[in-house]
């Protein structure tokens, strides 16, 4: 692999790491906020871009590349209401989607057959990470301000994540 994409993957294993360390402290304030449902379904998903900053690490190591792991400034600790954080996580999302869009692009100027190949993968769990967190958002949009129904959503997502699964019904993380 060539210095290009070893950078470019670098910077991406470091994205992934500040997506599970936001995500992270997402659920840190969700807990502290009683929200015990949404705070579990953001540490599961937290746990979901820890393994995708791993996969990188390890496509790294096995192409016999160097990991150089980067500094993670601390993530916001503080929200205005659940809703907001649902929209920073779908603005982070769509952030990493246009991150590894851009690898894929290198990687195709570059002739990085191996490297498009692990970011088709990581393009179509893109997808599916997107409707998640839109359809989550979704859920809490549609309760407003009444915290009886916010309470309701609260339940719904901690018992999916509890059953392994994400608001949208989708996969559970591995």
């Amino acid at each position: 692999m060539n210095d290009k994409i070893l950078a470019a993957l670098n910077d991406q294993v470091w994205a992934e790491f500040v997506a599970f360390y936001t995500y992270l402290s997402m659920s840190a304030w969700l807990e502290a906020n009683d929200w015990p449902g949404f705070a579990q379904w953001m540490r599961q998903h937290s746990a979901e871009e820890q393994m995708h900053a791993m996969k990188i690490y390890d496509f790294i190591n096995e192409r016999n590349g160097k990991v150089a792991l980067q500094a993670i400034d601390q993530p916001p600790t503080e929200f205005n209401s659940v809703q907001e954080v649902f929209e920073t996580a779908l603005e982070h999302e769509r952030h990493v989607t246009a991150r590894i869009n851009d690898i894929y692009r290198l990687a195709q100027e570059e002739g990085d057959y191996p490297t498009q190949v692990l970011m088709e993968w990581f393009i179509n769990e893109q997808v599916e990470e997107e409707k998640i967190v839109e359809d989550a958002l979704v859920m809490v949009k549609r309760a407003g301000d009444n915290p009886f129904q916010l309470m309701y959503v609260d339940q719904i997502i901690g018992q999916q994540a509890a059953a392994g699964g994400e608001a949208a019904g989708g996969e559970a993380p591995a």
